[in-house]
């Protein structure tokens, strides 16, 4: 008799409980019957009880069920995150820009009709309207070998410029091996095309840089590199001063390209080169006159332009002893 008692609580269980492995153990007692039937009905409220206690009663169940689906996690779920969608979309966009590229290529430069880019007298290269025109710049101090200058870039008033800011110090680090130190610095981004590429600015038909800035006195020194991959030659750049007169008023600053004088590692060579205007990769400012104490540096836009009246070519002389390739 008490055998058949345990297979009708079995069949109970398979009835309230249609999962394979219940049916499998079909004695397991009258518990389990209550846990399976409890967990797999709704709660019905008993005709007797007061809507606040159902109330009650409803809540503790659902808090009851939120931490159980805290505890037990679904062997179906999927990540929220797919890498081969990610993957699959950078794919797309890169390639769309390609043909972006394309398409701007057969129209004319940069996407624009050639005799429209051949009439161009002046052109603005960099402005400051926003934070996304300041992350196409880059700031960097002596604090990369241990020094304790800091510099810092923001947007100006009314988000009308950039401000470049901070504190030079010339005091060395005591690593034991630099002995100088006390520059801030400010460059611009090498522009990336499809694919991470890089590009290059073609300058060839404007002759003179045009800034509009405000400093506080100092001298800067300005800095254009030229687009290259060889390794000997990332060092170098051709430079140009620029004195700022200090005061609240704005000053517009015209620097000739010819001007440029070729340097490596921040000493002039004696050899002088022409700067190549059609591979032009970044432009930035070096302050670094020794003059510990703070400083700032409010840049509206930088552009190009071409003076009708410039007509020098280059400003320094060669010789063959200097540089026989160009006298070969």
């Amino acid at each position: 008799m008490a055998l058949v008692l345990k297979f009708l609580n079995g069949t109970y269980i398979f009835r309230k409980c249609p999962k394979s492995n219940v049916a499998s153990c079909p004695f397991l007692g009258t518990h389990f019957v209550d846990y399976c039937s409890s967990s797999l009905q709704k709660p019905v409220a008993a005709p007797g009880k007061t809507s606040s206690q159902r109330n009650s009663e409803g809540d503790l169940q659902g808090h009851h069920q939120r931490e159980a689906a805290l505890d037990i996690t679904s062997p179906e779920e999927k990540p929220l995150v797919s890498f081969d969608k990610a993957i699959k979309d950078e794919i797309k966009d890169q390639f769309r820009r390609l043909k972006d590229d394309i398409v701007n290529h057969w129209i004319g430069p940069e996407g624009r009709p050639l005799h429209e880019v051949l009439l161009e007298q002046a052109k603005v290269v960099w402005q400051f309207r926003g934070k996304e025109d300041l992350d196409k710049w880059m700031v960097t101090s002596d604090k990369t070998i241990g020094g304790r200058s800091e510099v810092f870039l923001k947007m100006g008033r009314n988000n009308q410029s950039a401000l470049l800011y901070g504190t030079l110090s010339s005091e060395a680090p005591k690593d034991g091996e630099s002995g100088r130190s006390g520059y801030c610095a400010m460059i611009s981004r090498i522009p990336r095309g499809p694919f991470e590429r890089k590009r290059a600015y073609d300058w060839s038909q404007f002759n003179t840089l045009y800034l509009r800035v405000r400093g506080d006195g100092r001298p800067w020194m300005v800095n254009i590199r030229e687009d290259t991959d060889i390794v000997q030659r990332k060092n170098q750049m051709y430079s140009y001063f620029m004195f700022t007169r200090g005061g609240p008023y704005w000053q517009e600053v015209k620097i000739p390209f010819s001007k440029f004088f070729y340097s490596n590692q921040g000493r002039i060579r004696d050899a002088q080169y022409q700067l190549l205007l059609d591979k032009i990769s970044s432009i930035g400012f070096t302050l670094a006159d020794k003059v510990d104490g703070p400083f700032f540096l409010e840049i509206d836009f930088i552009g190009v332009f071409t003076d009708p009246a410039h007509t020098e070519e280059f400003a320094y002389e060669n010789s063959p002893e200097l540089n026989p390739r160009l006298f070969k």
